[in-house]
């Protein structure tokens, strides 16, 4: 009989557990290490061919994954013999048996054939009985040895071939049916990538000490890992661009406090003249044989008016739209045929939108591509989704703020201006915002119904507003402006990269690419922060 008391019992399964947590979640903590590394060196920023204190890195990943795997064996195994107090229900379960099996069963068949050298009938027999095993080894025993022997395994496996040199720097892999060959730069974060994710999963549900709580916490970590990954690919690709572009962007920027370039503005009859501080020619100037640095200056006002046109054809049209659907309309066929239109517009691809402004627009406005002819174009593209985002944000607003409007014998028009659209308001500013995103990096149909030349020089900056000019006949405004072609950020980088000239300045023409895509990008997120900016202006007016 045991004279161990039920208090020193407890005291032994709080410091087992303890002990258990701390190193499980040391496992956890290298499985997002090693994820991070996979990232990095996916991203080319951390070389495989790079070394750490001499040692070359697919040798460093190799260890590190076998210490993981090792580690994470160890966790059910201590679990089973009882050195771990844990909760671990009778299996693992089908779903993870399932998916381990389809692992093993790759990893089998890579093994039969490219180590082995077996045939196909030899391959498919080493990938079955490895995907037999891993099922069986996940369903029959406890879940403790279930969910950490195959990740494990998985995990030491891979290390042992990065450390054993058999993927290498100079490794290489020929798809000879593909005509394409695998490279470690591809192969080793990926493959540590996915380990991480494997064992750290396992990791998490030995820190929960298995059982429910343990998947809680394993689904979590997936959870985890997963958007960490979303995040830096999305961090990866704006830091690639802005390092990229910065060169090009900042080239013969200079600072001259009251000798910088003068610009010359007329107000209520008076001229003045303002001394601009900084000299910024990559964003001021076009492209000219007399400049020293050729910019971008018409690609950007160009882009920024399609969007502003687009805008303003495409909001006011598709709130009315939302307004009469929402609050007027029957639900009946009607508008279920308007909400299936209304989706079925927002998939269609870019280029139908251009080839529409390319037949139906740009004839009606003298045969030539012109800047109205974009603007509506896009205006078309956006419309979709601001009918779709208005309409369902003005359902969502409930029915007693009408009711209660209602009550106090406000007309139903009243109610709609002063109740439900200021209620739905940010939605419909989110559905903008989206939509901006969108039409903002479009090239199919600026290509199709605005596009001028690749390289416009500065003087043909197009200058809406300067433009309108008011005349005694209809329709009394004219705009030459609006009927010119002109170009866009997302034409000129398109032209650049089909047409395989990199820019018109033969001294850095990479930096001149890079530099204009760098451009695009700080545009679109431009509109964006402003489209944020005013979604959570009215939000904050609705609160108040």
């Amino acid at each position: 009989m045991s004279s161990l008391t039920q208090d020193d019992r407890g005291t032994l399964v709080r410091e087992g557990t303890s002990a258990l947590e701390g190193v499980a979640a040391a496992a956890v903590g290298l499985s997002a290490l090693l994820f991070a590394l996979g990232l990095t060196a996916q991203f080319e920023i951390l070389a495989i061919t790079d070394s750490v204190g001499g040692v070359p890195m697919p040798t460093v990943l190799g260890a590190l994954l076998a210490l993981l795997g090792l580690s994470v064996v160890g966790f059910g195994v201590g679990s089973r013999v009882g050195a771990f107090a844990t909760d671990p229900q009778a299996d693992a379960g089908l779903v993870a048996a399932t998916a381990f099996a389809g692992i093993w069963f790759v990893v089998g068949g890579l093994v039969g054939s490219q180590t082995l050298g077996l045939g196909p009938a030899g391959w498919l027999a080493v990938a079955l009985l490895a995907a037999g095993v891993a099922f069986a080894t996940t369903v029959v025993p406890r879940e403790d040895i279930g969910s950490t022997l195959p990740a494990g395994a998985l995990a030491i496996l891979a290390g042992l071939v990065f450390l054993t040199g058999t993927i290498g720097p100079d490794w290489s892999w020929p798809l000879g049916s593909l005509r394409a060959t695998l490279f470690p730069a591809f192969v080793v974060p990926t493959v540590v990538q996915f380990c991480a994710l494997v064992t750290g999963w396992s990791a998490a549900k030995a820190y929960g000490g298995f059982g429910a709580r343990g998947r809680h916490v394993g689904a979590h970590v997936l959870l985890y890992l997963n958007a960490l990954a979303i995040v830096a690919v999305l961090v990866g690709l704006v830091a690639f661009v802005t390092v990229k572009g910065l060169p090009g962007l900042f080239e013969g920027v200079t600072v001259a406090f009251g000798a910088g370039p003068e610009t010359t503005i007329a107000l209520f009859g008076v001229s003045y003249t303002i001394v601009w501080p900084v000299s910024w020619p990559f964003l001021t100037n076009g492209v000219s044989l007399l400049a020293d640095v050729d910019g971008v200056l018409p690609a950007i006002v160009g882009t920024v008016w399609l969007v502003v046109g687009a805008v303003l054809f495409a909001v006011p049209l598709g709130v009315g739209a939302a307004i009469f659907l929402s609050e007027y309309a029957d639900e009946g066929r009607f508008t279920e045929v308007i909400e299936i239109a209304t989706n079925g517009l927002w998939s269609t691809p870019s280029i139908v939108f251009g080839l529409f402004g390319y037949a139906f627009l740009v004839p009606r406005f003298g045969g030539q591509k012109s800047l109205l002819s974009g603007m509506l174009t896009l205006g078309f593209m956006l419309l979709p989704l601001v009918v779709i985002t208005g309409r369902e944000a003005m359902l969502s607003v409930p029915d007693e703020y009408r009711d209660a409007s209602a009550a106090l014998g406000v007309t139903k028009w009243q109610t709609i201006r002063s109740v439900v659209l200021p209620a739905a308001l940010p939605g419909v500013v989110t559905g903008v915002i989206l939509g901006v995103g969108r039409i903002a990096g479009e090239t199919a149909p600026i290509l199709l119904t605005m596009a001028g030349g690749t390289f416009v020089p500065g003087s043909q900056t197009a200058d809406v507003i300067g433009g309108f000019e008011f005349t005694a006949t209809p329709p009394f405004v004219t705009n030459p402006e609006l009927l010119q072609a002109t170009s866009a950020l997302p034409y000129q980088v398109y032209a650049l990269v089909t047409a395989g000239v990199q820019g018109p300045s033969l001294d850095n023409p990479d930096n001149f690419a890079w530099g204009l895509v760098l451009v695009l990008l700080a545009v679109v997120l431009s509109f964006y922060a402003v489209g944020i900016a005013t979604r959570y202006y009215f939000r904050r007016k609705l609160e108040q």
